[in-house]
């Protein structure tokens, strides 16, 4: 097949959990002949879906890893990547996003906009992704994708409108009738492979010329044609197409497609809506930034001819080497090509070229603009841009969320010791939101990540894919320390043993500040020399690495160096950094300092009967409910939760509503931590220290 740009898409699937995201993809792979039979995701064949290849994510029936894989649908290629819906693995979705130009956002009949729907959308409006939307699981009771749709409207803010409406609904539902064709569509055959087109039902006539003006309307914004055809009553399909298609890849419309991934209805449609709707590489505007010119934009040409331009946007380290997943933005990449990893500074040789799917790879001789593809046994990190040689270009990076709760793992015994070791180091350079370092005072390993369920798949993978056994400890909450007002220093570290002493005066105040840290020089008339200025900074920043109220990191501080003093011979760096460091002890008492926590968005969905138990059990966890909305049978409840209170919540939802309800949790901000915890944070702090001093 002859791969020009025109004929390519790239699109992520991406929506709430269990919206049918995975299931959606493996139709997707069956019909465009990738794989000969359907898996199911929470497969009883023994399966599992295609594109959820770890045994954990079969075994969980939840998406973990970002799959990709590559389809070919009337004359088209389509790069596809399956991401999760979980919030924990929220990086995989950004990394997705970032390297896509098109996606498809699949939201649920009778759940509708949910809360995680929400985050996927505002990732999406992050980088300028257009999509379409598809309302699945028609055929489940309670379905209403006209409330759906009203509900994209709305909720998310876009101007959307059905391109399909469906003919019948829950178990009666059958297919749907396509606005701009005007014929009914059913999916016949074992698998719904055979899309047969009749005309439309009579008792259906009304509601269908409705949603068409209605769509007619929407689009004729995009286009004067359009408009004028509308009016003379001579509207063609190719025009409509054509506005469709300008009013989605300028993100100013949404189309929305309707069916039932499960039921194998609705799907075809929806890929000729990728390739008719969704824009090829060409028609996104991709900038990078050029290094040599003080980072100048430039804007790349999808050009199979220009220099190369590509950016690594996920690694996997498999059981044959490191594999690098990259997109290319600009030229093309071969066997034997030499590139330039612009980060490293570091030239290299292309060996394998692959293509995958899921975990299966396919080599090919090379690659062009707009492709996804992989690289084996090329040494970089996840962001790193890589250029031919010559240019020296960087991609805007991904947006890498920080870790709010964190966990102390031990190897059992000291073969594990050294698997552990390479799993860490594996899996930090795979996942950016997942972080460990060393305790300086316990020497524990400290693992970090987004949440409860993130930490315990990596624990779990570390078990199965390096056979190394961990004991875990309480899983710690991410606290921080911050001062509420202003304080004022005057510090002099002065240490005078033989030969050479140390002198430095720091003059100054802290105050509270908005972002994380400040530091303001306004010493006038050199009384502190200027190449001590970066010490003095260095010091303060050392000060708020621990607080002293329980030795977490200081945020919120803004420090004004107003004077000093220093001697032309004990004057020295380490002079003022200690100097720095003990102003900020003296003043940091007197600024009245307190404890923050993570206060994380919690969203619960549950049968309404239950609502009064979850709104009890929220209270209890110190939340305050900030909104709730019944609809129906179901009441969406969003609450603002402290992270520490939190552990554990999924099994206590799961009894107190017959395992009815599901909630998502994502950061929100740090708070206040009231003054019966923050003591009780202290007294533990201070037997920390005790143990630590015996020891």
């Amino acid at each position: 097949m002859n791969r020009t740009i025109e004929r390519m898409r790239n699109i992520g699937i991406s929506a709430h959990i269990d919206s049918g995201k995975t299931t959606l993809t493996e139709r997707i792979l069956y019909y465009c002949k990738k794989i000969h039979r359907i898996h199911e995701v929470k497969g009883k064949d023994g399966g599992g879906a295609t594109m959820d290849y770890m045994e954990l994510e079969r075994e969980r029936g939840i998406t973990i890893t970002s799959a990709t894989t590559n389809v070919t649908w009337n004359g088209h290629s389509i790069n596809i990547i399956d991401t999760p819906g979980h919030v924990d693995f929220t990086i995989e979705v950004e990394r997705s996003l970032r390297v896509l130009d098109g996606a498809i956002l699949v939201l649920c009949s009778v759940g509708g906009v949910q809360s995680q729907t929400l985050t996927v959308d505002k990732q999406l409006k992050r980088y300028k992704v257009p999509a379409l939307a598809f309302i699945n699981k028609l055929d489940r009771i309670g379905a209403n994708p006209f409330k759906v749709k009203s509900q994209i409207n709305e909720k998310l803010g876009r101007r959307a409108a059905l391109l399909q409406i469906p003919i019948g609904l829950e178990d009666k539902f059958q297919g749907v009738v396509d606005l701009i064709r005007m014929k009914a569509l059913y999916f016949d055959g074992a698998n719904g492979e055979i899309v047969r087109e009749e005309e439309i039902p009579p008792e259906l006539e009304d509601e269908v010329w409705q949603y068409r003006e209605e769509l007619l309307d929407t689009v004729s914004l995009f286009s004067d044609e359009l408009t004028e055809a509308i009016l003379e009553d001579r509207v063609s399909e190719e025009l409509l197409i054509k506005a469709i298609r300008r009013g989605t890849i300028s993100r100013e419309f949404t189309p929305i497609f309707l069916g039932s991934a499960y039921r194998n209805k609705g799907v075809q449609p929806l890929l000729d809506g990728v390739v008719n709707y969704l824009p090829d590489p060409s028609e996104v505007e991709n900038i990078a930034l050029d290094l040599d010119q003080n980072e100048k934009p430039i804007v790349l040409k999808a050009d199979t001819e220009a220099p190369c331009v590509a950016y690594a946007f996920k690694l996997e380290d498999g059981p044959y080497g490191q594999l690098t997943y990259i997109r290319i933005y600009q030229g093309s990449i071969r066997k034997g090509d030499e590139l330039f990893n612009t980060r490293s500074k570091q030239k290299f040789k292309v060996g394998r070229v692959v293509r995958m799917h899921a975990d299966h790879m396919e080599d090919i001789e090379g690659a062009i603009a707009g492709d996804i593809i992989a690289l084996f046994g090329v040494d970089c990190a996840s962001g790193d841009t890589i250029c031919s040689p010559g240019l020296n270009y960087a991609m805007t990076s991904i947006y890498v969320p920080e870790p709010v709760i964190s966990l102390a793992i031990e190897p059992a015994d000291k073969t594990s010791a050294d698997r552990l070791a390479r799993a860490l180091a594996r899996f930090t350079k795979e996942d950016p939101t997942f972080r460990m370092y060393i305790d300086p005072e316990s020497k524990q390993t400290i693992i970090q990540g987004m949440g409860e369920l993130h930490l315990d798949v990596y624990i779990e993978r570390m078990r199965r894919e390096y056979r190394v056994e961990v004991t875990t400890g309480r899983p710690q909450v991410a606290y921080r320390e911050t001062i509420t007002t202003r304080a004022d220093f005057d510090y002099t570290h002065k240490k005078q043993t033989g030969g050479a002493g140390q002198f430095g005066r720091v003059i100054g105040y802290i105050e509270p500040f908005d972002g994380n840290y400040e530091f303001v020089n306004e010493v006038k008339g050199g009384h502190i020399p200027r190449e001590f200025i970066p010490s003095c900074d260095k010091g303060f920043q050392a000060s708020l690495r621990k607080g002293q109220l329980i030795g977490s990191p200081v945020i919120g501080v803004r420090i004004v160096l107003t004077d000093g003093q220093f001697h032309p011979v004990d004057s020295s760096d380490i002079a003022f950094q200690l100097a720095a460091q003990g102003a900020f002890k003296q003043a940091y008492k007197k600024a009245r300092p307190q404890i923050l926590e993570p206060i994380m968005r919690v969203v619960v969905e549950t049968p309404s009967e239950f609502s009064g138990n979850v709104f009890g059990s929220l209270n209890q966890r110190r939340g305050i409910i900030v909104s709730s909305i019944e609809d129906g049978v179901y009441s969406r409840i969003e609450a603002e939760v402290p992270l520490s209170e939190m552990f554990g919540y999924s099994t206590v939802l799961r009894s107190m509503t017959q395992g009815k309800a599901e909630f998502t949790m994502e950061f929100l901000k740090y708070g206040r931590v009231p003054a019966n915890v923050a003591e009780q944070l202290m007294e533990e702090h201070q037997k920390k220290l005790e143990a630590d001093g015996k020891k």
